[in-house]
């Protein structure tokens, strides 16, 4: 998958990553469903041993452009782990409250504590994205959230903490199909909403937004992957494949009981 890993330092241009792209998983869509199916497995047994061992902390960021499929990955990919461990926090407009304080505020309550998983739908990067694009602040505040990200999750990773950060990638017509979809299937119009049409005409501004964020934002300690998202299948496959491969070389183990296993009679 380091395909799809953004090195730190490196600029990117996201006309050049294909949101079609399925190069790691040629297979197709069927033998990559069957895949799925095995990662969801293998997922469910490390995220078990995370929180048994109750050391390591994981968090995974989803950012998309609108009908992206954040809610979808985490549907799919998430399917089987036990919710004892594993949290959604999801990010709206910012309360009075929280506008109060620094736009981290509300985030760091939200970070995953030891044997936990936690993962963002929507983060901190909307303070450098939708912020940015509607003129919420000037710029000289939020072009200086780039160098407090990088400080916040450095913090976070020298704390014990996993940072995996996925940028759905889809391009303009395949939105198109999708909110059109969410208009034709009655059990979807639920999701539409009218404003995501004014959003969608900022689309080159949203798209030059990303490029910087993820440019200046992709580090060691918190990489961002460029996740080819046109295809919800292999879109499921990235991110499973990305999570168990780091949850794997976090080369975990099984707590030791603190007293003797024959020592014990069950009457």
């Amino acid at each position: 998958m380091d395909r799809y890993r953004v090195k730190p330092d490196s600029r990117v241009d996201l006309g050049e990553w294909d949101p079609n792209d399925k190069s790691a998983f040629p297979e197709g869509k069927s033998e990559g469903r069957k895949r799925l199916l095995e990662l969801n497995q293998r997922l469910e047994e490390l995220q078990e041993l995370l929180y048994a061992e109750h050391k390591h902390r994981v968090l995974i960021v989803l950012q998309a452009m609108d009908t992206g499929g954040k809610d979808g990955t985490i549907r799919h990919v998430f399917e089987g782990v036990n919710p004892q461990g594993v949290r959604v926090a999801s990010f709206k407009k910012p309360t009075p409250e929280e506008l109060g304080h620094d736009f981290l505020w509300r985030v760091h309550e939200q970070v995953p504590g030891k044997g936990e998983m936690v993962i963002f739908n929507r983060s901190h990067y909307e303070d450098v994205l939708v912020v940015r694009v509607h003129n919420l602040v000037p710029k000289e505040v939020w072009s200086k959230r780039y160098e407090h990200i990088n400080g916040f999750e450095r913090l976070l990773a020298e704390e014990g903490t996993t940072i995996l950060k996925f940028f759905l990638y889809i391009d303009l017509d395949e939105q198109k199909e999708r909110l059109q979809a969410r208009l034709d299937e009655p059990h979807k119009r639920w999701k539409f909403n009218p404003e995501d049409l004014k959003e969608r005409k900022l689309w080159p501004k949203y798209v030059k937004a990303y490029e910087d964020a993820i440019s200046k934002t992709s580090t060691s300690w918190a990489p961002w992957y460029i996740v080819p998202a046109n295809r919800k299948w292999y879109r499921n496959l990235v991110v499973g494949t990305v999570i168990i491969e780091a949850l794997e070389d976090l080369n975990m183990r099984y707590p030791e009981p603190e007293f003797d296993p024959t020592d014990i009679k069950i009457e």
